[in-house]
């Protein structure tokens, strides 16, 4: 076959926050001509891509673009463009573009999410003003938090199922780049449906670390000394220029019944087990919640 590889493919790879390389995406091309795309996650927690195609020629993509993927720490595979000729090979142009959580997530906004504290405990609400800092010195357009009364050293539970991405303790290393947020005593988690949760004001108890996963209704650590509220914010990243996307979760209040808290409200803690199994597989729920 007299493939010719003389042709000049452009690619951009932002793959950069400072100057730490988290996503490298690279293209090899087979005997046959077709062009195998793969990537490699340098970081320690899953990271999403968005990659899009333009001026496809001799080839064509096997999908809807942009094409979005949940990248796993370490070496992935994406997709292969398959070369119509068997003279020419594939020629395009690519942009690819890496986020923390989905920036295409679907979310249900009637997920019913744990109130994170000991079940038969009550809870009260209030209403948060700021959070200042998440992000830095830059002021967020728009949010949304739900903020807990509570007391140092009182364990906290799981909202949701989720997988740990960043443990922030009292003090943060000298690496920005990776932080989720800038807020120190907190715990992040990636949920199920490519969403992020942070618990502010957690410290971990539970030697946690990156890449674990958590169940809903498990213990994820205690307030912090000096603390006296958790504050909980669920948000995803997204593709366009607003940056982040807010989610006002839903709490199961009583059996079947959920709703977004109000604040000076008190409520009883409750942790159904149907809630608790919504996003574990047969296993999991033998061997977490059926375990005797």
């Amino acid at each position: 076959m007299n493939c010719k590889f003389n042709l000049l493919v452009f690619f951009l790879i932002c793959f950069k926050i400072g100057t730490c390389q988290q996503v490298e995406v690279q293209t090899n091309y087979s005997s046959s001509g077709d062009c195998d795309f793969i990537a490699y996650n340098y970081s320690g927690v899953p990271l999403y891509l968005l990659l899009n195609l333009a001026d496809l020629q001799n080839t064509t993509f096997p999908g809807d673009l942009p094409f979005v993927k949940k990248l796993s720490p370490g070496f992935n595979t994406l997709f292969t463009l398959l070369s119509f000729s068997d003279t020419v090979v594939p020629s395009f142009y690519y942009e690819i573009h890496w986020f923390r959580s989905d920036p295409m997530a679907n979310v249900n906004l009637d997920f019913p999410y744990l109130i994170p504290f000991k079940p038969g405990s009550k809870v009260c609400v209030f209403d948060v003003k700021n959070i200042d800092g998440f992000k830095g010195r830059k002021q967020l357009d728009s949010w949304t938090a739900t903020g807990f009364y509570a007391k140092s050293g009182q364990q906290v539970f799981a909202s949701r199922n989720g997988e740990v991405v960043e443990i922030a303790g009292a003090k943060r290393n000298e690496l920005p780049e990776t932080w989720y947020n800038n807020w120190t005593n907190c715990i992040t988690l990636l949920q199920n449906d490519g969403t992020l949760i942070c618990y502010r004001n957690v410290v971990n108890s539970r030697n946690f670390q990156t890449g674990q996963q958590v169940y809903a209704g498990e213990v994820i650590g205690k307030i912090a000394a000096g603390a006296n509220n958790l504050e909980l914010l669920v948000y995803h990243e997204t593709s366009n220029k607003k940056g982040l996307f807010f989610i006002i979760p839903q709490f199961v209040v009583e059996e079947g019944r959920n709703e977004i808290v109000n604040s000076s409200t008190e409520y009883s803690v409750i942790h159904p087990y149907s809630v608790r199994s919504l996003e574990m597989t047969k296993r999991e729920r033998k061997k977490v919640l059926d375990k005797k």
